[in-house]
This record gives C-alpha cells, structure tokens and sequence, in this order.
C-alpha cells in the first residue's frame, strides 16, 4: 500500500538575481522620477539662449505659440523679427524634449511649437520678440502668460490658459483670455475691448478713450478712466455695480461692461 504524503511549502529563501534587478531597477526608475518632479524645469534657467531674425514681407504678423511665455515689444531700431528663445526641459522613459520655430511660406506667421512627452515631462519655454514699428500683430498663445509693450499699432491677443498683459500702447487692443486675467497699464488707445472667461479684467487708462468694451465671466471687471465725462452701460449677474464717474448721455465716450458671477468697478484712473 502506497501512502501519499503531502508536500509543505517550505520557507522562502532569499530573492534570486533577477528578482534582485527589478527591484533595483523600479526603485531608480521611481527615484529618477521623483528627482525630475522636483526640479521642475524653468525657462530662466537657460543662460545661452538661441536667438534668429526673420525677415517680414509685409505690415501684418501673426505669433501662434503653444506651451510657452511671450513677451511682445515694438522698436523703432529693427527692420526684421527678432526673436530670443530660453528652453529647458526633461523627461523620464520618452523622446528627447524639443523646441521649434517655423516661418510661413508667406512670412508672415511665425509658429513657436515646444515637444515634451513621456512617462514624466517636465519643460519650460520662454520667447521675446521685437517687432518693426508700424505692424499690426495678432498673438495666439495657448498655455502661457502674454505680455506686450509699445504698440502704436492694432494689437490682438488671444490667449488660452494664459493672461494677459498690455504696458505703453496707444493702438486699438483687441485681448480675450480663457482662464487667465487681463490688464492694461499705461495705456492712450481710443479703442480697447477686453474680455475674460474664468479671470478678472482690469484697465488702466491714461488717455479719454472714445470706446472701452470689458466682459468677463466668473471674475470682477475694474476700469480707471481719465477726467471726463462717460456714457457708461453695465450689466452684472451676481455680482455688484460701483459706478464713480461722471455720466452722460450723450457723452461720445462710450464704456460698456458686462460680468457674471463677478463685479463691476468703473471709476477715476489713479
């Protein structure tokens, strides 16, 4: 008669060598990412940026940028684009970060692109450009502050998840953010119309402007006007009005403003 015993595992003993290698190697592989999200990437670390000039055909430009800060300025000193570009990037387990810009057949757009993916990414970009006096610039810029000074010119931003900020300008502005604050600071434009969606707007002008346009929603409206007197027309949807300037009717400076969840302030410029 044959008796059948039962087999007990017996203890474990040490892990074997490659065991041992993918420990080690998913413990560096975590420690390598915990090491790049914590030195987070920053444009202004780069101490040798990349600089080119393109050349412009033509009194119109457009700037269409992704994943970058812009800052936008005019000289009288150029006669071509010049553009200073600040990168730093990293990733884990992915392609080499990589940043392009690219001009149009035409010349007159200039495409800023920044490539960074992989298992953890980690960049940063940041372009100054200086324009020729006397251009008309439109700048689209998704995901990134813009900021613009010294604009004669027609100006038009349009930002997504990014504010926006325009110093020293005297030409028409045309500036809309999605999930970003608009400002205005040292502004004469006759014309301005400024609108936000999930951000405040706040204008600041130094000159008697003959038309002020502000919206925003889900965020306060704050406009500082000069000495005169405004035909002011405001709408507030949850949220409060402050008028302090004086009125009139038939005043042919016109401000219209307009909020929801958010409130309205019209009064003196400082």
């Amino acid at each position: 008669m044959t008796t059948a015993h039962s087999r007990r595992p017996g203890p474990r003993g040490p892990l074997g060598p490659r065991s041992a290698r993918i420990i080690a190697g998913v413990g560096a592989t975590a420690a390598v990412i915990g090491l790049v999200s914590a030195c987070g990437a920053s444009a202004d670390d780069d101490k040798t940026p990349e600089r080119r000039a393109f050349s412009l055909p033509g009194r119109t430009l457009t700037l269409d940028s992704d994943d970058s800060a812009l800052d936008v300025v005019v000289s009288d000193r150029v006669k071509d684009v010049r553009v200073t570009r600040w990168f730093d990037g990293r990733t884990v387990l992915g392609g080499s970060p990589k940043v392009t810009w690219k001009q149009s057949a035409e010349g007159d757009k200039l495409t800023f692109r920044v490539k960074c993916s992989g298992l953890i990414s980690n960049c940063s970009a940041k372009h100054r450009v200086v324009v020729p006096r006397g251009v008309a610039v439109t700048i689209v810029n998704r995901d990134g502050q813009v900021t613009a000074s010294g604009f004669r010119e027609p100006l038009k931003v349009r930002t997504a998840d990014g504010s926006v900020t325009v110093r020293n300008s005297s030409g028409p502005l045309d500036l809309r953010s999605a999930d970003g604050s608009v400002r205005t600071d040292g502004v004469t434009s006759k014309r301005v119309s400024a609108q936000s969606q999930d951000g405040s707007v706040w204008l600041e002008l130094d000159a008697v402007p003959d038309r002020v346009r502000a919206r925003s929603t889900d965020g306060s409206v704050n406009v500082g006007l000069p000495d005169a007197r405004y035909r002011v027309d405001t709408k507030s949807v949850d949220g409060g009005v402050d008028v302090s300037v004086p009125r009139a009717d038939d005043s042919p400076h016109h401000v219209s403003v307009r909020s929801v969840d958010g409130s309205i302030t019209v009064r003196a410029a400082n």
